[in-house]
Formats: C-alpha cells, sequence, structure tokens
C-alpha cells in the first residue's frame, strides 16, 4: 500500500532490539519518527542512527518518539548498536525494528522493485500524536538523512497545528511567519496577533512567531 499524507499510520507488532513493539501503543499520545535502513551494517545508516542518537535530548523537548527499521534480525541488530555506539559515540536508546519477515516494510510500501526486489528503500515517516502521517521523504542509499531538516519540520508541523500560521521557505524556529490567507476578519487578526503584521501582498502577511 501506498502511505499518503494525512493517512493513518499502520500499526503492527514486531520484535526489536527493545523487545516486542506494538507500533501504536509505543507511540502513546508522542509523535513519532519511523526511518527505514535496507540493511545492518551499512554504513550511510551508521552514520544516521548514531546522529539520531545524539539528538535524544531535542527529540525529547518536541516530544518525539524514534524507531528505526531494518530487515535484519534482533541479534543482528544488537551487535550494530555497539558499531555504531562505538563508531559514533554515543547510545543508541531508541528501538530498531526487526523486520526479518518484511510485514512492516510490506505495510509502508518499502520495497520498491525498481530500487531492490529484497532490501529495504531509505524512507521516513513523521507521524502525529492522532497517528497520522504528516511527513515522507525518501532518501537514495548515497545521501545521509539531513535530521535538522527533520526537525525543523516538527517544528513548523507542532507551531501550525496551534496557531493559524504557515512558514515560508528556509523558516527556522523564531522567524517570521505566514498568516493563513483564511483568516480575515481584522479582530481575530488583532487577537492572534498582538505583535501586529506587515501585509506584503492581501495573501502574503508576515507576522512574529506567535509563540515567542
Amino acid at each position: 500500500m501506498s502511505i499518503r499524507l494525512g493517512d493513518i499510520a499502520p500499526d503492527f507488532e514486531q520484535d526489536s532490539s527493545a523487545g516486542r513493539i506494538r507500533f501504536h501503543q509505543w507511540l502513546g499520545d508522542s509523535w513519532g519518527i519511523l526511518f527505514s535502513h535496507p540493511a545492518d551494517f551499512t554504513p550511510v545508516c551508521t552514520t544516521e542512527l548514531g546522529f539520531t542518537a545524539r539528538l535524544e535530548d531535542e527529540f525529547a523537548k518536541r516530544g518525539v518518539k524514534a524507531i528505526a527499521l531494518s530487515i535484519d534480525p534482533v541479534d543482528s541488530h544488537l551487535k550494530w548498536i555497539d558499531d555504531i555506539n562505538e563508531t559514533q559515540h554515543t547510545a543508541v536508546n531508541f528501538p530498531i525494528i526487526a523486520d526479518a519477515d518484511r510485514r512492516v516494510s510490506d505495510l509502508y510500501d518499502l520495497i520498491h522493485p525498481n530500487a531492490s526486489d529484497t532490501l529495504t528503500v531509505r524512507s521516513l515517516f513523521v507521524i502525529d500524536p492522532d497517528k497520522k502521517v504528516r511527513l515522507t521523504i525518501t532518501y537514495p542509499a548515497s545521501t545521509g538523512r539531513n535530521f535538522n531538516e527533520i526537525l525543523r519540520v516538527v517544528d513548523s508541523l507542532q507551531l501550525t497545528d496551534t496557531y493559524k500560521v504557515a512558514t515560508p521557505a528556509n523558516w527556522q524556529d523564531g522567524d517570521e511567519v505566514v498568516i493563513v490567507p483564511s483568516l480575515k476578519d481584522e479582530a481575530e487578526l488583532r487577537q492572534r496577533f498582538p505583535k501586529g503584521y506587515l501585509a506584503l501582498k492581501p495573501y502574503l502577511r508576515l507576522t512574529p512567531q506567535p509563540n515567542r
């Protein structure tokens, strides 16, 4: 099945490096980042899992849980984690799903025959507390993920879920944001954005980030 934005992330129960995982139960009311890897002991993925481990505090600040997936079994994952901890100077404290039977890979459409008939592609899903998929990105095997960008997207999603704003190109936390075009009532604008706004066009109105 193809996963689209707004879909409910498929639930599953599977073994992992942290024990048996029932995905929706494990997520609870947290945001989630699920990202897949073609196999254990791959170089780019080793750096990615290490970087994810080093972002533990940043994820915690945002109420985000990270979980990885590889088609190899748990005993292989545990040996790979030892390598990751050693080479990346960190401690992997999040689960790596063991998907030897490809069950989760099939649920999340991670086997793309044009890339490989057997190995999972390197996809990433951001999932909100309602279990809805809010972002999907698929990377080529040669290019490491930009986890700073993933944090930026989570910041944007959490901000725009709360306020009637959108975030412009290259937005970073603390920058000006865009008032959504559907908001037109001046009294409501003054109430929601007491710092005021700059109307470059009727549809393009910039205002300081409301939660700053």
